[in-house]
């Protein structure tokens, strides 16, 4: 079944004094002195979390089995596999699995891990009840273990190729990341990342603190280390500098695939200079071991390849119909060939390049048909695996069995509240041509929810897109479809198209209950230009009504907690009472992600009036309900309002490198992004603005007005209202001493953007900036029908902030 290739060793040729004695033993350690030294410095001192990462076959398993290999105490070690499976944890289980004996006290939440560990049903304390919440429920099981693995420290704990790790853990490690274990030395190993591709763990690390993961790269040995490993190898005292180059050249320098033609040179013997089958890739060196294996040994080989890194002998015997015996033997010869390896547990490929090379050795008609075999063999068993019938149909080529077990492991997904994967499996659907539309654009609203809590909204919104400008879609779907693309329009900071695209939603909502959270989203003012008050206000009522109507709960306190919010940037002291009311309510202590997202999105409402205490004390609530659930979506909305308030109190002291920090990584929550940038942007003006007029100060100055500049640039194109009047308004008082007409000119652009609003609250500074430029000039009456506006738009309001201003401004223009 394997194809057998071309034999390309060249024939004769004259004997060489380089002549390679037969290997003894595996190749020696090379290299790596520099890692290997800042590995043993970094484990010596935990808690810490490290991150070993290359491509395939850089020598990641290497030069962590030289660090176990004199590193005293306990070692917990779990290894993830090829398989595609959505269960949670399940490198983690496999590591702490065989540890009942070092068990001491626990904490009782260690008891959520007793239906994911009954082998240690004796040693875990009692499972709590389940919660109804399943992201509550997963964010117990993540303290669960790391109660666990506290009570197992000191300790290294290594995990490796989390590049093929449940999203799940992934989310653990970033959890490790902030609540370290005392004592606990992580090593985790990874591919790197291709450009224009990601993994779980990738997307899970970019959202941790910068300065929490030590990430140490791997890269290709020097010729210096290819020369060493050559001559350990080869028994040679002084390899001829051609090999070394020739060796570069054929391997890149990958420690995998140099080592693998270097054991092939020196089992088969001859001038490794003079025979030009030397592989140039692991394919070739792979085709001379399988070169003495019989056909019924390849074919085998090939079903072992297209079952997964660790093949089960029983599965085998099944789709090749073969009995246990025959497999048995074909899998030692592959052994003894050194094409799989004993780890322990059952033979398996010794690394996934190897694997890859025997799989794309197999025809394609027979690929297809194998995992088409695979699948049928795997329907049978219960529970059905049905991730890993979604792979092994879609690389059959059976779009509906894919697309039936794709959305089976998503709704899975959904179930344990693991969205990421969920939106995977949904995704892969999306690319199958046939698909009945029906079927696609019920497919494409999961997709959209998965999405929106999963973070993966930039690879769903075209989709969502394409579906959206077929003429055909039913008034039902356009209505669903378009909501959920313009949550993660918002969502990617796209404020004005994603508003556009749930009012254009809107009319084709026939549910209740789905209307009334989208004219809830509508009735937010603080996020796009275009739309007057009075239009929010509106949209607020119907809201209102609509939730009434439906009689849902859920619906009901969208529209109540929109409410709040609307009033709180219109400074009705209203807001408060139903901001208490709400928080003593049981319809949101039950929902406690809404909760958190609730008390946020208030907090930043109340610094936007100018009530900071208010807001410290929703901050505080948001955070606390963040860390209770787990909900990373809005890690960096908690990180971001902190920030802005610590600059509304004054607090600038490290505040530009912690906003810094946070612009750096809120690529994955872009619809912070752009708050993060005015805030920095207005820091840095702050601080530029208050230096004295030496060279360095101009410079600062020079630095804040680009960061200015370019806020109110992307905050424009995207129509985002907030981040634009605030850095207009900034960019007006940085340049007031200096360009007092340029300033005026971004004054007024900024009062206009507001009287579109109508919220005049919001003009406060630019308003100020407009009577210290009229001022300035010996013409206070020039700004006097700016103050008048302040003063009448903001009579009978609870802003603090525009009330500062006014007085302020009521002492450079009088009435």
């Amino acid at each position: 079944m394997i194809d057998g290739g071309q034999d390309t060793t060249r024939g004769g040729g004259s004997p060489s004094p380089v002549r390679p004695e037969r290997l003894r033993g595996p190749v020696e350690f090379v290299g790596r002195a520099t890692e290997l030294t800042q590995l043993r410095q970094l484990v010596a001192t935990p808690p810490c979390l490290i991150l070993l990462e290359g491509e395939p076959g850089i020598g990641k398993s290497r030069l962590v089995a030289e660090l176990l290999a004199d590193l005293p105490g306990r070692h917990l070690v779990g290894e993830c596999d090829d398989v595609p499976e959505p269960f949670p944890l399940g490198v983690l289980l496999d590591a702490i699995r065989g540890s009942a004996d070092r068990l001491g006290q626990l904490s009782p939440v260690a008891g959520a891990l007793v239906p994911l560990l009954p082998e240690l049903v004796d040693v875990l304390p009692d499972a709590p009840p389940e919660l109804a919440d399943p992201a509550a429920e997963r964010h117990r099981l993540l303290r669960a273990v790391a109660a666990v693995l506290a009570a197992l420290s000191p300790a290294t704990l290594l995990l490796e190729d989390l590049h093929w790790a449940d999203p799940v853990t992934c989310e653990f490690v970033a959890y490790l990341s902030t609540h370290p274990v005392t004592g606990l030395a992580v090593v985790l190993t990874a591919r790197t990342a291709t450009p224009g591709s990601s993994t779980p763990i990738h997307d899970a690390l970019a959202r941790t603190p910068p300065w929490s993961v030590t990430r140490v790269p791997l890269g290709p040995l020097d010729a210096d280390d290819v020369r060493r490993l050559a001559a350990r190898t080869l028994r040679l005292a002084d390899p001829p500098q051609q090999l070394t180059a020739t060796l570069v050249d054929r391997t890149a320098g990958i420690p995998f695939v140099v080592e693998e033609v270097l054991r092939t040179l020196a089992e088969r013997g001859g001038d490794p200079l003079a025979d030009d089958s030397v592989p140039f890739v692991l394919r070739d060196v792979l085709l001379w071991r399988l070169r003495p294996l019989d056909e019924a040994t390849r074919e085998v080989l090939g079903a072992a390849a297209v079952l997964g890194m660790t093949p089960d002998q029983r599965i085998l015997a099944s789709v090749l119909s073969l009995d246990r015996v025959t497999i048995g033997a074909a899998m030692t010869a592959a052994h003894q060939a050194g094409l799989l390896h004993d780890a322990g547990d059952g033979l398996r490929f010794r690394h996934d390049l190897a694997r890859q090379v025997v799989y794309d050795l197999v025809p394609r008609e027979s690929r297809e048909w194998l995992h088409l075999r695979v699948a049928r063999v795997l329907e049978q068993e219960l529970p059905r695996p049905v991730a890993q019938l979604a792979h092994h149909y879609r690389r059959a080529g059976s779009g509906a069995d894919f697309v039936r077990n794709a959305e089976a492991a998503a709704d899975l997904a959904t179930e344990r509240g693991d969205d990421a994967t969920a939106a995977s499996f949904l995704l892969q659907t999306m690319d199958i041509a046939e698909l009945p539309r029906p079927v696609r654009v019920r497919l494409a609203a999961k997709l959209g929810r998965s999405a929106i809590d999963g973070l993966s909204q930039a690879e769903a919104i075209p989709v969502l897109e394409r579906l959206l400008a077929d003429r055909r879609l039913p008034p039902g779907a356009r209505g669903e479809l378009g909501l959920v693309l313009g949550r993660m329009l918002r969502q990617q900071g796209e404020a004005l198209r994603g508003y556009a695209e749930i009012e254009r939603a809107v009319p084709y909502l026939r549910a209740p209950r789905r209307k009334a959270p989208a004219l809830a989203v509508l009735a937010a003012p603080d996020t796009v230009v275009g739309r007057h008050v009075d239009d929010h206000l509106a949209r607020c009522a119907e809201a209102e009504s609509v939730a009434e109507a439906s009689g849902d709960p859920a619906a009901h306190l969208a529209a109540r907690i929109a409410r709040a919010s609307l009033l709180l940037e219109l400074g009705d002291p209203a807001a408060w009472a139903i901001i208490r009311e709400l928080r003593a309510s049981a319809e949101l202590a039950d929902r406690p992600r809404e909760h958190a997202r609730a008390c946020l999105n208030w907090a930043q409402g109340a610094l936007h009036a100018g009530h900071p205490e208010q807001a410290e004390a929703l901050l505080a609530a948001g955070r606390a309900l963040v860390d209770e659930t787990g909900y990373e979506r809005l890690t960096s909305l908690v990180e971001a309002t902190e920030l802005s308030l610590d600059r509304a109190a004054g607090r600038l002291d490290g505040l530009a490198e912690r906003l810094r920090r946070l612009v750096g990584s809120a690529e994955r929550m872009p619809v912070t992004l752009l708050d993060a940038r005015a805030e920095l942007a207005t820091v840095l003006a702050r601080t530029a603005g208050s230096a004295t007029g030496s060279e360095d100060s101009a410079d600062e100055v020079g630095v804040a007005e680009r960061a200015l500049r370019e806020v109110v640039a992307d905050a424009g194109r995207v129509g985002a209202i907030w981040p634009l009047v605030q850095a207009l308004s900034a960019l007006a008082r940085l340049t007031l001493a200096e360009r007092p007409d340029e300033a005026v000119r971004h004054a007024t652009d900024a009062l206009a953007l507001v009287r579109g609003k109508g919220i005049l609250a919001w003009a406060g500074d630019a308003v100020l900036v407009l009577a210290e430029a009229a001022a300035a000039a010996g013409d206070p009456a020039r700004a006097a029908a700016a103050v008048a506006e302040l003063e009448a738009g903001i009579a009978g309001r609870d802003a603090p902030l525009a009330l500062a201003a006014l007085r302020r401004c009521r002492e450079l223009v009088p009435a």
